[in-house]
């Protein structure tokens, strides 16, 4: 796990840091932001080619949105229990679980925001042709599932943050 904080990979005086042994970096922005223009583009593409070749572009379900508010507030739970147990009081946290919760909390980032970028891209598809009731409906429901995939993101690099381990006991966060 991550200690203390970090440069985030920024060169230095003697070159770009380099992650010491046992020690993992946090998540990239840039690399979030990369994944959500990809993910944009593979969305407008995708309903671009189903609608060119004379298909229907698939509804998203109500529920879609939905499921990610779920998600977003289980792991902002996650992120605010492990910052408690970690930062605040201190308490030791069985490795299996530290990397676990590591790993749950980069696989959310990544995801959230590959799938904010095909849920907007999803929405840019349908922005010029509001007027009709079906474009509107899945605008909106890409929108408000984009909205709580960010909300996804947000949530996953709390909890990357959260599984810190403080360099020295008297350091807070």
């Amino acid at each position: 796990m991550a200690t203390g904080p970090s440069s985030g990979g920024r060169a230095g005086p003697e070159g770009p840091e380099q992650p010491q042994p046992g020690r993992i970096r946090p998540i990239s922005r840039r690399l979030l932001v990369a994944l959500g223009v990809l993910g944009t583009a593979v969305g407008w593409t995708v309903i671009a080619v189903i609608e060119n070749g004379g298909g229907v572009a698939p509804t998203l379900s109500w529920l879609t949105p939905v499921a990610w508010g779920f998600l977003a507030a289980l792991l902002f739970l996650a992120a605010r229990n492990t910052h408690q147990r970690i930062q605040v009081r201190r308490e030791r946290v069985d490795p299996q679980r530290a990397v676990f919760l590591l790993l749950i909390a980069k696989a959310s980032a990544f995801v959230g925001a590959l799938c904010t970028g095909v849920y907007a891209g999803f929405a840019l598809a349908f922005i010029d042709s509001l007027e009709a009731s079906g474009p509107r409906s899945r605008t909106i429901t890409a929108g408000l599932s984009g909205v709580f995939a960010v909300l996804v993101v947000r949530a996953g690099l709390m909890l990357e943050r959260a599984c810190r381990v403080p360099r020295n006991p008297d350091e807070t966060t």
